[in-house]
């Protein structure tokens, strides 16, 4: 059965996303020079990601959409199985927002400049100010009304396993005194493990679970440390059992 997988994922699958990945890409940017940058900087990328699950004939679960308010901003904060985050989160979140990642998703061609085009922002560690750039981006961007989705470990598991958090999503929540949205990824790292078979994905259910969102309780460090650590006990807590525990991550 594996193997029958694989060559469906090799004859049926891979086609028709690298051409979805080209349309979409040049849709997004597009559509970002000519019309609403929101609208096109958004919906393409969602379609997209469905589309990478169902072609894949994953199964997906969604709780906890009840705990979102319309018209409300939030840092949503997530645990970072593996690249299938990505289109859980984009293709079943159901709510528009801006990605924070690494720059060097900048260099995938087309990809890297859709993401540049829909606003997405490039964390740059390269130096303090580079770093700050980015969060002055980011700061903005929750200004302007929209969310930010975020991986607090800033890295890929190796093992499953949550590694520790960075405060930097917590400060922007914190400063602008937003809640923060704990989403909890399972199955990711199992279609997907990091470093194992790179080239094919494997059949197993996602999940994801949004969590109740954690209110500021004031402003400055007893705040940031109150989210993020609710934040990460929530995401921790929705974890099935086989992942459950601190690991350390080699490349945090």
């Amino acid at each position: 059965m594996k193997y029958l997988y694989r060559l469906y994922q090799l004859l049926i699958c891979l086609p028709i996303l690298v051409l979805a990945s080209i349309l979409t890409s040049l849709a997004t940017v597009i559509g970002c020079r000519l019309g609403n940058g929101h609208f096109w900087g958004y919906y393409p990328g969602k379609w997209w990601s469905i589309l990478w699950i169902r072609i894949l004939l994953l199964p997906v679960k969604v709780e906890g959409r009840e705990h979102l308010k319309k018209n409300q901003s939030y840092v949503f904060v997530a645990n970072h199985q593996g690249a299938f985050d990505i289109f859980l989160i984009y293709g079943f979140l159901g709510r528009n927002f801006k990605w924070m990642m690494k720059k060097g998703i900048r260099k995938i061609p087309l990809v890297g400049l859709a993401c540049e085009y829909a606003h997405h922002i490039f964390i740059d560690k390269s130096g303090p100010s580079k770093i700050r750039a980015s969060y002055d981006r980011a700061r903005e961007v929750l200004k302007e009304g929209m969310s930010l989705v975020v991986f607090p470990e800033g890295a890929r598991s190796f093992t499953g396993h949550m590694g520790v958090f960075r405060r930097g999503a917590f400060m922007l929540a914190d400063e602008l005194q937003l809640p923060v949205c704990p989403l909890t990824i399972n199955g990711s790292f199992d279609v997907k493990p990091r470093m194992k078979d790179i080239y094919w994905a494997f059949w197993h259910p996602l999940k994801l679970t949004i969590h109740e969102p954690i209110d500021p309780i004031g402003k400055g460090p007893e705040n940031i440390k109150n989210q993020m650590t609710k934040s990460y006990d929530a995401i921790m807590g929705g974890l099935v059992k086989e992942y459950q525990g601190f690991v350390e991550n080699p490349d945090q």
